[in-house]
Order: structure tokens, then sequence, then C-alpha cells
């Protein structure tokens, strides 16, 4: 049982001070990585080097990149200079600053999710359809290196489809500049 009269005494006030002041120093000091990983998802979504970043308590989270880069995995990702989104256990979603490569096509990536238990994939979303990759792929940060592909891709994109007489409707028009 505890005394009342025991929380009176400063020292016991000083520790039990101590203790919360750690306990919460502790998690505001987990790097973007541990954060993905406490959720259940790989930390190799984000690229290396990635030491400005905010969390709030409802999971929403904005990471601020160097620069804008691209990285390498099955498929070539590419990370705007801020990333955000909605970290839940498993998932990510209402996410932007992502968009992946298809053939010469760059798709902006609305969501990030594992299968729970692990089927070993994870899936991103990218609107009209969900890519799968191995979950392995995704293990460790990658190194993020700036790069014109996503703007070369996108001008090869509109000129072939020039060319090839396909008319695009506004809204992939605006899908193939993000």
């Amino acid at each position: 049982m505890f005394n009342l009269q025991s929380f009176q005494h400063p020292v016991v006030v000083l520790l039990i001070l101590a203790t919360v002041f750690c306990i919460s120093n502790s998690e505001e000091s987990k790097t973007i990585y541990e954060v993905l990983k406490s959720n259940g998802l790989p930390m190799g979504l984000l690229p290396k080097g990635v030491t400005d970043f905010t969390l709030d308590n409802s999971g929403r989270f904005e990471v601020h990149l160097d620069q804008a880069c691209n990285a390498k995995f099955e498929d070539e990702l590419h990370y705007d200079q801020n990333v955000s989104g909605t970290i839940t256990y498993g998932q990510i979603g209402g996410l932007s600053g992502i968009s992946a490569q298809d053939l010469f096509l760059w798709f902006p990536v609305k969501e990030i999710r594992v299968d729970i238990p692990s089927t070993g994939l994870i899936h991103f979303d990218v609107g009209v359809v969900s890519k799968q990759f191995s979950l392995s792929s995704f293990e460790t940060p990658r190194e993020c290196l700036a790069s014109t592909d996503k703007l070369i891709a996108q001008t090869v994109s509109k000129n072939l489809s020039r060319k090839l007489g396909i008319h695009k409707s506004n809204h992939q028009e605006h899908l193939m500049t993000l």
C-alpha cells in the first residue's frame, strides 16, 4: 500500500518526475525507422538518412528529406522532399510524397500496408491498382539519389502519347505529373 505522506518527501517526488521525464523523452527520441518497426512496418519504406520528422499522437507524420530523390527496389520509388501520412499498425494511409514507377509512368502511392499475419508481401495502393512486392525488399533503408529520371520519364511518356495520338483525361495527365 502507498502512503500519501511518502509522496510529500522531496526525493520521492523527484524520482517520480525523473521517471516520467525519461519515459516521455525516450518516446520523443525514437527515429522514424523505429516508429515504422514498432508499427509492424519495414524500416526500408523510407530512404536512408532521415533525421527530421514529426509524429503526433494520432499517428500523423511528416518526414523532411534534404532533397527529392529516387531509390531502387524491385521497381523504383520517388520520394518528394516532404513525405507525409498516417501510421497505424501494419499500414500507412493518406500517404503523399511517394511515387512508384511502372514501365515509363509514375503513380502516386496512396497507401502502404502489410498483411497481418504476414504473407511476406507488402502492398502499395496507387489508386487504380495495388502493387505487391516482397516484404524482404524493404527490410533496410536504401540509398536515395537525386535524380531527374522521373522528369525524363514523364516527358518521354507525354511525347510518346502525342505521337501515338493517345488522348488522356485531365485526371490521367495529373497522375503523370505527380
